[in-house]
Order: C-alpha cells, then structure tokens, then sequence
C-alpha cells in the first residue's frame, strides 16, 4: 500500500521506541501510559514491531487494541529499516467501537481474580508502586521476596531486574510495568509482573497489588501417585492442587478472551460456549482452593499472623473484588466510606478471604436489585465487620447447621463446596475472633466477624 494510503503513519527506532506517531496512533500511545516519545505501548503492536525488526522483513495483519474508552482494530503495515534500527508504520481501516463501563469493570475483575489464582508471589504498593508488604510462600521466589522486605518504602522497580527498565525514562507508568517481564535469579521459568490498580476514580490513586506469575508451573511439580491411604484431601490439598491451578487459569484466561472476542469477531453461540467454559473452571479453581485451604486449617500447628489491620479498608477492598458481579445482578454494596477506620488485629490476607467468602454468599443468595451492607465497628474492645442481605434468610436449624464441613444449606446447581464458612470460622478461630451468624426467615441473614481490636496507645492486643 503507497505510503499516502494511510490514515496514519509512525517510526519507531532500534529500542522499539515511538519516536514518531500521527493521530490517532498517538493519542492510543498515550492513553495507554505511554509517551512520546516511549516504548510502543499498545502490546499487539509492540508484538508486531518486534518481529518485523528481528527477522528484517515486513508484516502486515489486523491489530485488536483497547484503552480505557474504546475498543479499536486496525491495519497495520511494519516496513523494517534497512539499518534494523526501527521501523516505518503504516496504519489503514482504523475502526473503534466505545466500551460499556459494566463490561469494562466486569472483565478487570475477572481477569484480576485469575492472576491472583496463579500468582506466586504477591504485594501491597503505594500509589508511587513503593513496597508496603509482601506475602510469598514459593522457595524460587524467595530471595526476591526478602529483597522487597527490605526494600519497604522504596519503589519494587528498584528491587527487581524488569526487562527493559533501564532503557526507559523513569519512573515507567504503571500501564507499562503492567504485564513486564521480570528476572528471577536461579530460576529456570519465565516470569511477568502483574499491577492491579486500587482506587476510584483514577487507577492506582490507593496503591496497587503486585503480583509475580510464571509462564510455567514448577518443574518439581508432578502429580502424586495414588497410595490408597494418604487421603482425598492431603492428595488435593499439598500436592493436586498447586499443579492444576496454574493450566485451569490459562484455561480460563484463554476463554475469556474468546467470550469477550478480544482475538476477532466470533458467533454468538460460541461466545456462549467460551464463557460456560470459564465459569465451570472458576467453579473448579475455587473448589481446588477451598480443599487446599481445608488441609491447611485442619493442620494441627496452623496458626495466623498477628497483624494490625484496618477492617473499614478490607471491607472496602472485598466490596472492589467483587464490585463487577454484584453489578452484573443489579445489586448495590454499601461498603465503610473512605475515611471510616476500625484498628484490629488479624492476618490480612485471611480477614479478606473470609469476607469475600460472605460477601460471595449474599451476592449469590440476594435477590436482584437489592443492597447488601457491610459495616464495621469497635464495641466491647472487640472489631467487628457485619455482612448483612435481603435474602430469604436461615432458620434455627441452618443456623445450627451453616459452618458445617460441606454443608450447603439444601443449595445445589451454584457450584460451591460446601467449605467456605466451615473455613472461614476455623480462619476467624485462629485469629482469636469468632464467626456467627444472626438470621430468621424472610428477613436476610447478617454474618459477624469479631477480632481483637488494638488500641495504638496500648503494646498489645485486647
């Protein structure tokens, strides 16, 4: 195609740097957290320069794109300079089409669910990406995680080798660290780095959660050979399934990027199709994770980190997670307001578990187009968090019966497993706190979370 053909050409250089960009190319560049000029950073793109400029020959495809506004494909032409230090961009059929908020929010959320169920390490940033805390259980992964320990209050970049990091003005964007690859010393797998962003309205006003996901899963890993008494759940729990988990959240990655026709145009039906497959292996993947959870529980020397945390901030941060299905059935979260604090002492990571598991539960068992409420609250020199519905409600008898080992209250065909309370009041026991439930027929059921609370004036907890 003549260079005049193009509704808009560009010009990279021999770092696969935007030097050089017409509208709209330029403005994509810049909405997706690039500069110019920067690092090409539309991924699709950057794929295809990449290539063009490592084997020395042209290429030329349909390019799919989205940012935060609109979804956007277009013809691309990449000519390869013949110095192989950059490349000549052609751009033709520029189309877009605007995102619907609901579907842009819904798809975040699950894709932010599927990098936290393969992440192998993972931590809390501030909003400049500085180190707040740390949470990694993989050996590979140690040194790294004792060097983000030590770095605390310095920004992760610094810690840690990112492909590519020194050639570029700092500080990167967060748009582009997001999805980077990343160097783990000793480790034969490769790795990227995940950015979640936390805060509304603009992304990453409240910080970030930082997540380490391997292309490949551990190569020690093999499934347990079957010895006839070693049990169903010490088999899944410590050793089925860390090896499933990883090629269920491809699966399931895979899916939807089929369902939300990212890859191309697609038949209704088999749009359909690609999103059954997702939500029976996110059924699979939560039920892989409430049996490793079970093990880990019901093990005689479990116990939980004493940390001071925020309840009102874990309950807004359980309301964000699962924001996007709540919306998808019409019904409101009224979650603590920023600033509304509530000091207590529990491991973080399992006071978000097991709200998410209640927020879960009213979610699924609320009717359309009703509230669910969370509140916390200091009484007694305890903490507590209250999930509270407009359900049908539970009687004495599945009150007396509700944390029982796969028990389900007579619910069937939502794919749950029956462990997720049983878990959640083992997690809360562990912390020193209780778990209960207050509820009658027809007038939605309200479970409590109570925990130690901690008085800063104080040298330990109440």
């Amino acid at each position: 195609m003549p260079l005049g053909s193009f509704l808009a050409t560009a010009r990279t250089d021999g770092r696969d740097w935007l030097v050089e960009a017409d509208e709209p190319l330029a403005g994509l560049q810049l909405r997706s957290g690039g500069e110019l000029p920067g690092i090409v950073a539309t991924p699709a793109l950057l794929e295809l320069v990449r290539k063009a400029r490592r084997y020395g020959f042209k290429l030329a495809r349909a390019i799919h794109a989205q940012d935060d506004r609109e979804q956007i494909t277009a013809w691309v032409e990449v000519d390869p300079e013949e110095s192989g230090e950059g490349c000549t961009i052609g751009i033709a059929n520029w189309q877009t089409a605007p995102l619907a908020r609901e579907e842009v929010g819904a798809a975040e959320e699950r894709r932010a669910a599927i990098e936290r169920h393969v992440a192998e390490l993972s931590a809390r940033l501030g909003p400049d990406q500085e180190v707040i805390s740390v949470d990694c259980d993989c050996a590979e992964l140690a040194d790294t995680a004792a060097r983000l320990r030590e770095g605390l209050g310095r920004r992760w970049t610094d810690l840690v080798e990112v492909e590519g990091n020194g050639e570029h003005r700092q500080p990167l964007h967060w748009r582009l660290l997001d999805g980077a690859r990343v160097t783990i010393a000793g480790s034969q797998r490769h790795w990227k780095a995940v950015l979640l962003p936390l805060g509304r309205p603009e992304p990453g006003q409240a910080g970030f959660d930082l997540l380490f996901v391997a292309d490949e899963p551990p190569a020690d890993e093999v499934l347990p050979a079957a010895d006839g008494g070693s049990g169903f759940n010490a088999g899944m729990g410590r050793e089925i399934a860390p090896v499933l988990r990883q090629p269920i959240a491809r699966i399931i990655a895979n899916a939807e990027t089929i369902r939300t026709q990212l890859a191309g145009p697609l038949a209704e039906e088999y749009s359909n199709y690609a999103a059954d497959i997702a939500s029976a292996g996110e059924h699979l993947l939560a039920l892989l994770d409430d049996l490793a959870d079970l093990e880990v529980v019901e093990a005689d020397d479990f116990s939980a980190a004493p940390d001071k945390i925020d309840l009102a901030d874990v309950a807004r941060r359980a309301a964000g997670i699962l924001g996007a299905r709540a919306r998808e059935r019409g019904i409101e979260i009224d979650a603590p307001k920023e600033g509304e604090s509530v000091p207590a002492i529990g491991e973080f990571r399992r006071v978000l578990q097991i709200l998410l598991n209640l927020l879960g539960n009213a979610l699924r068992y609320a009717p359309e187009g009703s509230q669910v409420w969370l509140r916390a609250e200091a009484e007694g020199g305890r903490a507590r968090i209250v999930v509270a519905d407009q359900g049908q409600g539970l009687s004495a008898e599945e009150q007396a019966k509700a944390f029982e080992k796969f028990e389900r209250l007579g619910r069937s065909g939502d794919g749950g497993s029956g462990l997720g309370l049983y878990i959640s009041r083992r997690l809360a026991r562990a912390m020193n706190g209780e778990l209960t439930v207050d509820s009658a027929p027809g007038q939605g059921a309200r479970f409590m979370l109570d925990l130690p609370t901690f008085d800063e004036r104080r040298t330990k907890p109440r």
